[in-house]
C-alpha cells in the first residue's frame, strides 16, 4: 500500500505522432478522477507522442492502463513508421515518484500496471529500470533492441527475448509495452544548422554515457522535419545539468563541422533542473516555465481534451 497523499507521475510514450485525432482519443481515455493532465505533445517525424499525467498512485495506474488499451486499439505497428525506436503502440510507460512515494513503490505500481495491461488488453509487457525483473532488462535500449519487427521475430526463436508478462508472442499490431519505474528524465533535442545526419550521429555517439561521454546522457542522431537533430534523454540532471549538456553539444558540433542551433524540450522539467536565463532555455522557442516546469504544472494542470 502506498501512503495517503502520495503523488506519482506517469509519462507514457505512444507510437503515433502524425494523427492528432488518434492521440487525442488516447489522452481522453486516460481521464480518471484523481489524475491531472500536465502535458501532451505530438511529433510527426518521430511519429511519437508523449503524455504526462500525475495524481494518486491508484488513479494514475488506472489512467495508464486505459491509455495503453486505447493505443492498442488505434495504433497498428505493422503500418507505423518513424525515426524513433519502438516496440509497442504504448511503447514505454514509466512511473516516476514525485512526493510521498518511493522509487521502490513505483516499481511495484509498474508491475501491477503491466499485469493489468496484459490481462485487460492482451498486450505483453517487459519491465525495465527499477521495475526490471532481470538485470539484462534494466536498460530500455536493451529491451527495445531490434524494435517491433526484430523483437517479433526474436521471441519465436529465443526464449530469453520473450516478455515478462504475457506472450510469448507480441500482440499482432500493438507489439509489447515496456513498463518501468525511474527518476525524472529530461527529453531534450538540439537541432543543427545543416541537415548533416552524419554530424548529428557523431555528436550523439560522443555524448552518450555508454560511450564514455556525459554521465546520465543517452543520445541519438536523427533527421526530423528535414533537420539534423541530436535527440537526448538526460537521466541524471543533478550530475549533468542542462547547461553542461547544451555547452557540450555546441562544442562537439564545432568539432564535427556543424553548428548547434535551437532546442526543444519534450514533456516537462523539474523545478530543480530549470535554470532561468540559461542558454538552453533561451534557445527553446517560446519556452514558458509556467507550462514546462513540473511543479508549476501540478498547481495549474491542463484541461482534458474534449
Amino acid at each position: 500500500m502506498t501512503k495517503s497523499g502520495a503523488i506519482v507521475e506517469c509519462v507514457p510514450n505512444f507510437s503515433e505522432g502524425a494523427d492528432t485525432n488518434k492521440v487525442r482519443q488516447i489522452v481522453q481515455a486516460m481521464r480518471v478522477d484523481g489524475v491531472s493532465l500536465l502535458d501532451w505533445s505530438c511529433d510527426c517525424d518521430h511519429n511519437r507522442s508523449v503524455v504526462t499525467i500525475a495524481g494518486s498512485p491508484e488513479a494514475v495506474l488506472e489512467a495508464a492502463v486505459r491509455g495503453a488499451g486505447k493505443a492498442a486499439e488505434l495504433i497498428d505497428l505493422t503500418q507505423q513508421k518513424g525515426v524513433h525506436p519502438r516496440i509497442g503502440a504504448a511503447d514505454v510507460v514509466p512511473f516516476v515518484p514525485v512526493s510521498g512515494i518511493s522509487l521502490v513503490e513505483c516499481a511495484v505500481l509498474a508491475r501491477q500496471a503491466g499485469m493489468q495491461i496484459w490481462q485487460r488488453h492482451g498486450v505483453p509487457v517487459y519491465f525495465y529500470e527499477a521495475a526490471a525483473l532481470r538485470p539484462d532488462r534494466v536498460r530500455l535500449e536493451d529491451v527495445r533492441a531490434g524494435q517491433f519487427e526484430g523483437l517479433q521475430e526474436a521471441v519465436g526463436r529465443d526464449t530469453a527475448r520473450r516478455p515478462d508478462v504475457g506472450g510469448p508472442e507480441l500482440h499482432r499490431t500493438a507489439g509489447a509495452s515496456a513498463v518501468g519505474a525511474r527518476r525524472f528524465l529530461i527529453a531534450y533535442n538540439v537541432h543543427l544548422a545543416e541537415p548533416n545526419i552524419a554530424a548529428a550521429r557523431a555528436i550523439a555517439r560522443d555524448l552518450r554515457a555508454s560511450n564514455g561521454g556525459m554521465t546520465g546522457v543517452k543520445a541519438m542522431g536523427v533527421l526530423a522535419n528535414g533537420r539534423a537533430q541530436v535527440s537526448m534523454n538526460i537521466t541524471d540532471f543533478r550530475t549533468t545539468p542542462m547547461k553542461s549538456v547544451r555547452a557540450m553539444v555546441a562544442k562537439l558540433a564545432e568539432r564535427h563541422g556543424a553548428v548547434a542551433t535551437d532546442g526543444e524540450l519534450i514533456g516537462l522539467i523539474p523545478q530543480e533542473a530549470y535554470e532561468p536565463d540559461s542558454d538552453w532555455a533561451r534557445q527553446i522557442g517560446s519556452f514558458d516555465p509556467e507550462e514546462k516546469v513540473l511543479e508549476r504544472r501540478l498547481d495549474n494542470p491542463m484541461e482534458w481534451p474534449q
